[in-house]
């Protein structure tokens, strides 16, 4: 690797450790030319699938527009950035598994709703009206009702599992 420094070409590796998550080698380096040491990051080049958008147009699966989705419906909600970064390694992580070349912004979609209702239902209900594209009060109320009802068959089969242990 290149010096960034003095940009000669013969760095040495003084240390290789993983990064937090495993998914990366962080490697610190120093060059014997200028002597200065800098950090490199390696991870594995594992291609997601392309999405296919509503009018049929296909592009690169964008993690950062993900994000950006989902912290607009985040915005002002006591949910920390890790718990954020955490949903968003679970979708890239099912995406990879698909084991698909191809997938639809549809599905794509629900799965952010899925994470999104146990995160937070708010958020949700903020995701919804816009990947919905919702037209009125009567589809707010409509959503907004059924997640009432999951939540609540929800607490309920919760209850019934701590039933079933005593």
């Amino acid at each position: 690797m290149n010096c960034p420094f003095c940009d000669k070409g013969d760095t040495k590796v003084i240390d290789s450790r993983l990064s937090s998550d495993g998914q990366q080698v962080r490697r610190r380096r120093e060059c014997p030319c200028c002597s200065e040491r800098f950090s490199s990051f390696e991870s594995a080049e594992l291609g997601l699938p392309r999405v296919i958008k509503r009018d049929n147009t296909r592009s690169a699966f964008d993690q950062e527009k993900l994000r950006a989705g989902m912290l607009k419906a985040l915005e002002k909600r006591p949910i920390s950035s890790e718990q954020v970064e955490a949903v968003i390694l679970r979708l890239v992580k099912k995406l990879r598994s698909s084991g698909e070349r191809e997938i639809s912004s549809r599905q794509l979609g629900e799965w952010v709703m899925e994470e999104l209702c146990d995160l937070d239902p708010v958020a949700y209900v903020r995701f919804a009206s816009v990947y919905r594209s919702f037209q009125d009060i009567q589809a707010f109320n409509q959503t907004i009702e059924q997640l009432k009802n999951d939540l609540s068959l929800n607490k309920k089969q919760a209850n019934d599992v701590e039933t079933e242990k005593k």
